[in-house]
């Protein structure tokens, strides 16, 4: 398909068929004004931590460190490009990605939660764990299930596989390989608990069936 040619974008075409697509990316700043009051000002004086002793058997490994912050590259990636070349599979990732993350603050602003699973001492000393170390004075612990990590991940694992470029088997494969990775990371970095990946893939199942939830022709005609 064509790429969308934005330099003919003016705002009054907002509610035209080929740039009402644009509105959908209102929901970033939106979405990040409030989890920064939520992570920052909090909504509340307690937290219930999450843990389940599975957590207790998964060691801390900063090779993990890699995937982990791959995440944001493979989001905003994903974001970027069919934003730009595949407005349908845009269209897609960001009915999966308002579903789900709109339900995720709602979760942690009615359940406020938190993990304490962070190591107090590292087991080697490196560039990664040094790392760690500083991205954890300013990364919280709190608002962590479910995992916005994995949902991230899960919703560009779909928009790849929408895409007409990357829906082919082999990049099927590495993108799945890609999400697995990052889910681990999470639980591998003491993130995360392992309960907050696993209350994240109903959400992910949900988000999946919302995307993929017809919508009216006249709308559909208009998302093409």
């Amino acid at each position: 398909m064509r790429p969308v040619d934005y330099r003919k974008f003016r705002l009054k075409y907002l509610n035209t068929p080929e740039f009402s697509h644009v509105k959908l990316l209102l929901f970033w700043p939106i979405f990040g004004l409030l989890f920064a009051f939520v992570e920052r000002v909090g909504v509340s004086d307690v937290y219930t931590p999450i843990h389940i002793p599975l957590d207790d058997h998964i060691p801390f490994c900063e090779w993990f460190l890699i995937p982990y912050l791959f995440w944001f590259v493979f989001l905003i990636g994903m974001l970027v490009y069919t934003f730009f070349f595949e407005v349908p599979a845009f269209r897609k990732m960001m009915r999966f990605v308002i579903c789900t993350y709109s339900i995720t603050m709602a979760i942690y602003i009615l359940f406020p939660n938190c993990q304490n699973l962070r190591p107090t001492a590292f087991p080697r000393d490196n560039i990664l764990t040094r790392f760690m170390a500083w991205f954890y004075t300013f990364d919280t612990n709190t608002n962590v299930c479910p995992s916005l990590h994995v949902i991230g991940a899960v919703a560009s694992l779909y928009a790849g596989w929408k895409s007409r470029r990357f829906g082919t088997r082999p990049w099927r494969i590495v993108f799945s390989v890609i999400t697995v990775l990052i889910s681990l990371s999470t639980v591998f970095l003491k993130q995360h608990s392992a309960l907050d990946v696993f209350a994240a893939l109903p959400l992910c199942a949900l988000g999946w069936w919302v995307a993929e939830a017809r919508i009216p022709k006249k709308k559909f005609a208009q998302a093409r």
